[in-house]
């Protein structure tokens, strides 16, 4: 029986060699198979692309001391302010309860893309000689008509701001006025005059220079 055992043994084994063969056949077949069927997904994709482009706009205030039609250029700094042309009693020779006008007119300059409202922000003052008269100088500003005068009668406009002293740092309280822009914008906007009105008290003091700078801030309503 062992011989014959054996011999069975020996004559099954290449049977089950074949069989173990065919078997890592299938299976590399199928390995092969699972390789090629993943190298065949197609995969799928598409792209859209938006792009926007934000240019900033222009925006300039100017102001002239002649007339609402007379030269206008920036000044844009204390040390570049316009100097302003005060009526009789001349601001030069000033005398206890006098008062004095000067006008001013502002714009937004040609090509300014937006409107704005000008409003009266700060006032500065300086003084050289004799005794501080800051204390003795009140002011008041009002918008008017372009064409209009800068006169006692200037108190009917809008008030930008008023002060019972020149004293630096004075309150500026008052409302804002419009400023429009060109139309086309290629033209300049819309003036707007400013009425400005100094009048001293009882007891001012001679040979004493006060020098006031007002400063005006336009911002873009949109």
């Amino acid at each position: 029986m062992h011989a014959d055992d054996s011999a069975a043994d020996g004559a099954a084994t290449p049977d089950r060699r074949r069989r173990g063969r065919r078997i890592r056949a299938l299976l590399a077949g199928g390995l092969v198979l699972g390789v090629g069927a993943a190298v065949t997904l197609a995969a799928w994709s598409d792209s859209e692309f938006a792009t926007g482009t934000f240019t900033a706009g222009t925006f300039n205030l100017q102001g002239s001391t002649t007339s609402a039609t007379g030269t206008y250029t920036d000044h844009a700094s204390a040390g570049s302010a316009a100097t302003l042309a005060f009526t009789t009693p001349l601001a030069g020779n000033m005398s206890p309860n006098s008062t004095v006008y000067a006008p001013f007119w502002v714009r937004l300059a040609a090509n300014t893309t937006t409107a704005a409202t000008l409003d009266l922000t700060t006032l500065t003052t300086s003084e050289t000689g004799g005794t501080a008269n800051a204390a003795n100088l009140s002011y008041s500003v009002y918008a008017i008509a372009p064409a209009a005068t800068c006169d006692a009668t200037a108190t009917s406009g809008t008030l930008l701001g008023t002060a019972t002293t020149l004293a630096s740092n004075a309150s500026v309280p008052g409302a804002t006025v419009p400023l429009s822009i060109g139309t086309p914008v290629t033209n300049p906007g819309t003036s707007v005059q400013l009425c400005f009105i100094v009048s001293s008290g009882a007891t001012l003091n001679q040979t004493t220079t006060t020098t006031a700078t007002w400063q005006f801030v336009a911002t873009s309503t949109s």
